[in-house]
């Protein structure tokens, strides 16, 4: 017999999770299918950055949103998250330093607490920061990091309590539909009923798109994070910093320990395998992104490295995500290509997707994520050169 639910959701990632943590609180009985266990994908290699500094007014309201659901996580989904507000700054050259401003000004119209920072002042919120080459940073005093894991494992809890039922090990092979409308998934262990599919397959999107004649242009690439652990001159509290200068990011973790990565559009060219790539990270980039880190704070040139690992992008041709119903009424909905964005915005996806799912009225304008943007040249667009950071 075939188990029926009102809604399906392909992929137990942040994504996936918080969009059925969403619906189950609506009352919708809804599926979770994933092939291997919960944050396999990209969620369980995230940075897990929880920030808000975006060039558009859309995805800054989303990641305002995001930052008072990590904030409040207990309270929202009684259980914990690992939030850690240790603050977040970016750092930008001269060239970039009207476009900060103007981001800054945007980001506080819409209830964001972020200030501008001057060189003096970056030497005193970043640690040992070497500041002559800035003009300017953005800070903002609330934002940090989370821990990936407990994020997904809380929300899922969350909605395995309210009725969903998750499907672990279990995989999509292929999306049903009947006089146009989805009526359910097969799977390797079964087929599945429901009116409405919702593919959150991150790296695998595209992949699983194509189950439904769909072709969207998303690529699985590989996003490399470099482990060091700081000297002890260099330890306590400490921002996540990303700094344009040198197209790197840094952000402390537990154990005195600091995630160095790049923000660099290049990375969309290292197109892999979602289920067969190298975990580990490339000979040589360890020494790279160090170089970077020391460049911007010398006191760390005594950090010892230790191992570092691979992650996984969903990149799309404009590194924003596509959140849309396609074809339109077909109850088939995409929520994919996130691009390094998906963990911050999670929350607010969630909540966007369930109310399109369910017909409600959005509380963010999903026609900036609609698919036919691409085959219209309107890509979105933001003020920097380095388009993951939005």
């Amino acid at each position: 017999m075939t188990d029926r639910f009102d809604a399906i959701v392909i992929g137990g990632g942040v994504i996936g999770c918080a969009t059925a943590f969403e619906l189950a609180r609506r009352g919708v009985k809804v599926a979770v299918v994933e092939k291997d266990t919960l944050a396999a994908g990209s969620t369980g290699r995230s940075s897990a950055i929880v920030r808000q500094h975006y060039s558009n007014e859309i995805t800054a309201r989303m990641a305002l949103y995001g930052l008072e659901f990590f904030r409040d996580f207990r309270e929202r989904v009684g259980d914990e998250c690992g939030f850690v507000p240790c603050g977040f700054v970016v750092l930008v050259p001269a060239e970039d330093a009207e476009g900060l401003e103007a981001n800054v000004a945007l980001q506080r119209r819409v209830g964001i607490d972020t200030r501008i920072l001057s060189p003096d002042e970056i030497r005193k919120v970043v640690p040992g920061a070497a500041a002559a080459d800035l003009v300017a940073a953005a800070y903002e005093p609330g934002a940090g990091y989370a821990d990936p894991h407990l994020t997904t494992t809380g929300l899922a809890n969350a909605a395995k309590g309210m009725g969903a039922r998750f499907f672990l090990g279990r995989e999509v092979t292929g999306i049903r539909f009947q006089d146009g409308r989805v009526a359910g998934v097969d799977t390797d262990g079964g087929a599945l009923a429901a009116p409405r599919v919702v593919n959150c397959a991150g790296p695998w999107g595209a992949r699983v798109a194509a189950m439904a004649g769909l072709e969207v242009p998303v690529s699985s690439c590989r996003a490399q994070v470099a482990v060091f652990s700081r000297p002890e001159g260099g330890r306590g509290p400490h921002p996540v910093v990303l700094d344009f200068a040198h197209a790197s990011y840094f952000r402390p973790e537990t154990g005195d320990l600091m995630l160095v990565g790049l923000i660099d559009p290049s990375e969309a060219d290292d197109v892999v395998d979602p289920d067969a790539y190298p975990e580990h990270t490339d000979e040589g980039f360890d020494l790279m992104v160090g170089e970077r880190w020391i460049a911007r704070c010398p006191p760390m040139e005594e950090a010892e490295p230790r191992r570092g690992y691979s992650g996984l992008y969903a990149i799309t041709p404009d590194w924003h995500p596509v959140i849309d119903e396609v074809p339109a009424g077909s109850g088939h909905f995409l929520c994919t290509g996130f691009s390094g964005h998906g963990f911050k915005l999670a929350p607010a996806v969630g909540l966007l997707t369930a109310q399109m799912v369910t017909g409600e009225e959005p509380s963010f304008d999903p026609s900036i994520f609609r698919l036919s943007r691409y085959a219209e040249g309107n890509p979105v667009r933001g003020r920097y050169e380095y388009s993951i950071t939005g």
